[in-house]
């Protein structure tokens, strides 16, 4: 796309064009629309496998809450140890379909880490996307989500976490998907943050006016360390993007790390979706963790 030329809002993005393109599994391995939707998952990322991860509120609370923005009342889930004073606050970025039963699991996983994991549903002036069943009905909405607007949501689920006993020196953000590129760009704009974790998030968007500049044009202002977690087999983010990337922060002195699964497409850490590959997940939820431990978010 020539310089200076803005993406369409309805266009599919890197990270849209790398979820649209895994190979799907055989369907015997999913849940009828009906089940899934009653679990609480995304119908327009395809079917939801028959045996995601499911992670229990025992031990935590663990709630629905809103946070009061810029035109309203944004919804938020956060998961927190029960009897913990000042537990250290991690941001839960989600991708493009809601705050919908992943992003409430991987919430609740990090609050048994010790956590006070919030997901802020930044999307939640454009309507309930968890009920939007194709990505087609999707695109012209959350690419119409401005960073400015993005950032201040973000900033203002901090407060809300800090208010109720979180950690705020201690904080952390990580995210998937769309909510991958929230994880680079955030990491430009708080200098508070300590880390970031960021799977499969896009690096070399083209602009548009909500989102004009990409992961990759801001790579000299990142501010805290960053881990990336990308599949060999993205179609949408190449490992040559993630390999640029990579020397574009080395060479600006930044503190991140890399790691490129193969065989792994976009996605796969999403264990209600085709594109799950557990030893890549597993892989990368260990590396998340220690990232964090090493940053100072989590003991």
């Amino acid at each position: 796309m020539p310089a200076g030329k803005h993406l369409p809002a309805g266009k599919h993005l890197s990270d849209i064009a790398g979820l649209t393109r895994a190979a799907p599994l055989s369907r015997r391995l999913f849940m009828a629309a009906s089940s899934a939707a009653a679990a609480g998952y995304t119908l327009a990322a395809g079917p939801v496998r028959a045996e995601p991860i499911t992670t229990s509120a025992e031990g935590l609370v663990a709630a629905d809450a809103t946070v009061k923005v810029s035109g309203g009342d944004m919804p938020v889930y956060f998961a927190r140890p029960e009897g913990i004073e000042n537990p250290p606050i991690i941001l839960v970025a989600m991708e493009i379909f809601g705050l919908h039963e992943f992003i409430k699991d991987v919430t609740r996983r990090l609050g048994k880490l010790g956590a006070f994991a919030i997901a802020p549903d930044t999307y939640f002036r454009l309507g309930d996307l968890t009920k939007i069943d194709s990505i087609p009905q999707l695109l012209p909405l959350v690419n119409s989500k401005s960073d400015v607007e993005l950032f201040a949501d973000l900033d203002a689920t901090v407060a809300f976490a800090k208010a109720q006993g979180g950690d705020a020196n201690r904080l952390g953000i990580i995210g998937f998907c769309r909510g991958g590129r929230t994880v680079w760009l955030y990491a430009t704009h708080n200098p508070a943050l300590k880390a970031g974790v960021s799977f499969y998030g896009s690096l070399m968007d083209p602009p548009s006016a909500a989102m004009p500049q990409n992961a990759f044009d801001l790579a000299d202002a990142v501010k805290a360390p960053v881990l990336g977690l990308y599949g060999a087999e993205d179609q949408g983010i190449p490992p040559d993007q993630v390999r640029q990337m990579e020397a574009r922060l080395k060479a600006a002195g930044k503190t991140v790390e890399f790691k490129i699964y193969p065989g792994a497409p976009h996605g796969f850490f999403a264990d209600y979706r085709a594109s799950y590959r557990e030893e890549a997940a597993e892989d990368a939820w260990s590396r998340a963790i220690a990232w964090f431990k090493t940053y100072g978010v989590l003991s």
